[in-house]
């Protein structure tokens, strides 16, 4: 396997399931990071071994996983083309964040962008010139694969997008096409996935939390929650590790699952990010203490469940599970990691549900006051803002609901009463 994004999520998830799978000894993962060169080199002193703290409400458990079996810096391109090029490699996986697509709002490449641009002029130079965007990598990976003779791979996007396998096909194809590199399309097949397990950011403290636990230095412990899950819809055709046995699903539809978690859990995280952040909160468990907070949460999940289609005593299942896990806390989930890249975030968690109550001429106060509170937030409210993205909010606050929703949809910036509705929300979150 190779894997794309060295972080914490990815060794608490896609790595974690390799290490349960029951034939875990036929696989190692290869694995690079997007820019960062330091965790590389941790894991790589360590053999690729680290320790996953799962973090209970009331206890930690502890184990080294071992399915790593190499760790490479990003910028190692020579590396990443001489992986792609060995027979082995069968699954390619991806944690890039929604970032990492390189999309334009239309949900295409953005050919815009001058990392792009760069490495659209690379490509054409030489396919095996240095590049930067994941879009890109894929591209020179599967070009190298084809100049090697080497048979087709699973793409499989682990990234809280909708439809993540067909994005990662389309920016991929769209790149090759400008690029002149075509006729890959049988190199690879595309998996659609969703992953969830919460994964805070790392702390300083986690290393010596686990020497103190188990005597045991490690450069690069993970902390994650005890609840997993992934679901997979797509071919294989190199084969995969048998992820089943340790708890994946093979489904063939996705998107009733990819929904309910990009809504419920990622949708309720943004809220509590902005609301909470402007509230005074650092963390997820500390918002989804505040009375206000949690109240909130609730009408925004009641919003978000009515256009889920799943079952409702399922649908309250997973709602009071995810209740619990918020309020773990002993994870530490800061609500200013939570609200980078809100321009990427908030329009695939909130706004499928703003359009459909809308349309059934509804004014879902929830879904208002997640664009409300990401409003207050662009505004200078809570957190500092890290989006490069992101719409100005500046001016009297009507105008600069009118402008965020325009971001969003430009029809929306045309819903006066809409408009109206995200500016009291505003002004009610400001004022509380």
């Amino acid at each position: 396997m190779l894997h794309l994004g060295l972080g914490g999520f990815f060794r608490a998830h896609q790595a974690w399931y390799t290490e349960h799978a029951p034939d875990a000894d036929r696989w190692g993962i290869a694995a690079f990071t997007g820019r960062s060169t330091g965790i590389a080199e941790r894991l790589t002193a360590q053999d690729g071994l680290y320790t996953l703290v799962t973090r209970g409400p009331d206890a930690d458990a502890y184990e080294v996983i071992c399915s790593l079996s190499a760790a490479h810096p990003g910028g190692d391109h020579d590396a990443w083309l001489r992986h792609w090029r060995r027979p082995e490699p069968a699954v390619v996986t991806l944690t890039i964040t929604e970032a990492g697509y390189a999309r334009a709002a239309g949900g295409g490449l953005d050919t815009g962008l001058p990392a792009v641009r760069a490495d659209l002029a690379a490509l054409r130079a030489g396919p095996e010139a240095p590049v930067r965007t994941a879009p890109a990598r894929l591209l020179a990976g599967l070009a190298a694969r084809r100049r090697a003779g080497g048979g087709p791979v699973a793409i499989v996007s682990c990234d809280n997008l909708p439809g993540n396998g067909e994005v990662t096909e389309r920016v991929v194809g769209e790149l090759a096409e400008l690029a002149g590199l075509t006729g890959l399309t049988g190199a690879a097949s595309y998996v659609t996935a969703m992953v969830d397990r919460i994964t805070p950011y790392p702390a300083e403290e986690d290393a010596a939390v686990v020497a103190a636990a188990t005597g045991r230095a490690d450069g690069a412990p993970v902390v994650a929650e005890p609840y997993a899950e992934w679901m997979l819809c797509g071919e294989f055709p190199a084969g995969r590790p048998r992820w089943e046995e340790a708890g994946a699903r093979f489904v063939t539809d996705v998107t009733p699952y990819e929904r309910r978690k990009l809504w419920l859990l990622n949708g309720g995280h943004s809220l509590l990010a902005y609301a909470g952040s402007v509230r005074g909160h650092t963390t997820v468990a500390e918002a989804v203490a505040d009375p206000a907070c949690r109240a909130w949460l609730a009408e925004w999940w009641a919003e978000a469940t009515r256009h889920l289609g799943l079952p409702g005593p399922d649908l309250a299942a997973y709602r009071a599970a995810l209740l619990e896990r918020l309020a773990n806390p002993r994870i530490r989930h800061t609500l200013a990691k939570i609200a980078e890249d809100g321009s990427r975030k908030v329009p695939v968690r909130v706004l499928p549900v703003l359009r459909a109550e809308r349309a059934a001429g509804r004014m879902p106060d929830g879904a208002v006051r997640v664009v409300a509170a990401w409003l207050l937030h662009l505004r200078g409210g809570g957190v500092p803002v890290r989006d490069d993205a992101a719409p100005t909010a500046a001016g009297p606050l009507g105008e600069a609901a009118r402008t965020v929703l325009g971001f969003l949809d430009p029809a929306l910036a045309a819903d006066a009463a809409l408009t109206d509705a995200v500016t009291r929300q505003a002004e009610l979150i400001a004022r509380r």
